[in-house]
This record gives structure tokens, C-alpha cells and sequence, in this order.
């Protein structure tokens, strides 16, 4: 199955960074795939990404209107979208991320 990770994070992180996770973690679910995201919400950092989930996903989402730490993402395919954007469009995220149409990432 295949994996693929996410952070999720919004200025206030209360609401919307978890209903993006959920979002994404439930597309994935129905595309026959794996999703492990992490919150950055209002009460910290949960269901924190290890090194290894990061290796082992075929992609990554970041949804976040809120600054997330990235340069454990170099070299992995990456998209970065708004949290309301992956509130709404979670199916076609999760569908491109599987697809292998996102851009690899390059921490500067």
C-alpha cells in the first residue's frame, strides 16, 4: 500500500488543520492508499512525521497557511496548498500524489 504523508497547519490551529488532515487522510483511504499526516495545531505538534515515513511515502502534501518545518522534505515529491484547498480538493491531491505528479522538492 502506498503512503503518503502531509502537515497540516493554519494560523490559529484549531479547526481547519484538522479537518485538512482528515480530508486527506480519508481520500487516501479511498484510492486504496496510506496517508499519516501531521497536525500543527493550537495544542502543538501531533502524529509527528518520523524519518521513516518520510522515506517510505511516494509523496508529500504540506497544507498549511502556517510556516512548517521543510527541509526534511528535500528530495521528495511535494505539492503546498492552502488548508482551505485540501479541505476541498483532498480526492485530486491525493490522486496526483499517487499519480507521481508532483514536483520534487528542493529545501534552499
Amino acid at each position: 500500500m502506498k503512503l503518503i504523508v502531509g502537515v497540516t497547519s493554519c494560523p490559529t490551529g484549531i479547526a481547519h488543520t484538522y479537518m485538512a488532515a482528515e480530508s486527506i487522510e480519508k481520500a487516501a483511504k479511498k484510492a486504496g492508499a496510506k496517508a499519516k499526516v501531521e497536525t500543527n495545531g493550537s495544542i502543538g505538534v501531533e502524529n509527528k512525521l518520523s524519518d521513516k515515513d518520510i522515506e517510505e511515502a511516494v509523496a508529500v502534501i504540506v497544507a498549511a497557511d502556517a510556516r512548517v518545518k521543510m527541509k526534511r522534505f528535500d528530495g521528495k515529491p511535494l505539492i503546498e496548498v492552502s488548508v482551505s484547498e485540501a479541505i476541498k480538493n483532498s480526492k485530486k491531491l491525493v490522486e496526483d500524489a499517487l499519480d507521481g505528479k508532483f514536483k520534487t522538492y528542493e529545501h534552499k
